[in-house]
């Protein structure tokens, strides 16, 4: 893979499960940035850009002797921490398109939409198998969706249920916002939310939410979403 990689970039994914006598060979890779095959005698030198992926805390690994500290920093050079999505349940509607699309293809099913009632399950479920979950549960449904629309039946039972039991979101209202800010406030968010999901189609949003699309382009100006 290093080879295939040369100039380029290799995706070590899950790289907090990788058994510790592998990371000692990638590190020396790493750090040499060369290699020999099994069996092989030519050192093979390779340029790779190296992105490497985890779902675990690597320094809680290290204290336990699961992870190498050397090959951790190696790895570290810069890091991004993505919340779960759990804590970005906004990104759910645009992955959902996207899983949507891709097994569709796949698949070689036209379902293109969910049920507006799926979305709002989607919205209050925890999500425990973050982004993978959700790509799993878009697949399951194409599968079984008997239109071009995924509706409630082709949802996994325990999704359902435990989405049921999770409560409504609700907004904090404080002492001293008035009844007419707390709408604005609430029908800023309904309407930022729809024209995220459709990709800020105004016509699909306006449908989604009951309103004429001169109705929406004005609030849109009103509350400063352009």
């Amino acid at each position: 893979r290093f080879e295939r990689a040369h100039t380029g970039t290799l995706f070590l994914d899950e790289v907090g499960e990788i058994d510790p006598i592998i990371q000692t060979k990638l590190l020396r890779v790493l750090q040499e940035g060369e290699f020999e095959r099994v069996g092989g005698t030519q050192t093979i030198r390779v340029n790779v850009r190296i992105i490497a992926a985890t779902n675990r805390d690597l320094r809680e690994a290290i204290a336990k002797g699961q992870f190498r500290e050397d090959f951790y920093y190696r790895l570290n050079v810069f890091s991004l921490h993505v919340p779960p999505l759990r804590e970005r349940k906004d990104d759910i509607p645009a992955l959902v398109d996207h899983f949507l699309r891709k097994f569709s293809l796949e698949l070689n099913k036209p379902v293109y939409e969910v049920d507006d009632e799926i979305m709002g399950i989607f919205m209050r479920y925890p999500w425990p198998g973050n982004v993978r979950e959700l790509e799993n549960v878009i697949e399951r449904a194409v599968v079984l969706a008997e239109t071009d629309r995924i509706t409630v039946e082709e949802l996994p039972p325990e999704l359902l249920s435990r989405a049921t039991a999770e409560p409504l979101p609700v907004l904090p209202i404080p002492e001293s916002t008035s009844l007419s800010d707390y709408t604005d406030r609430l029908e800023r968010e309904l309407i930022e939310g729809a024209l995220k999901r459709f990709r800020w189609n105004k016509t699909k949003a306006a449908e989604h939410l009951g309103l004429k699309r001169t109705t929406l382009q004005y609030k849109i100006k009103k509350y400063g979403l352009e």
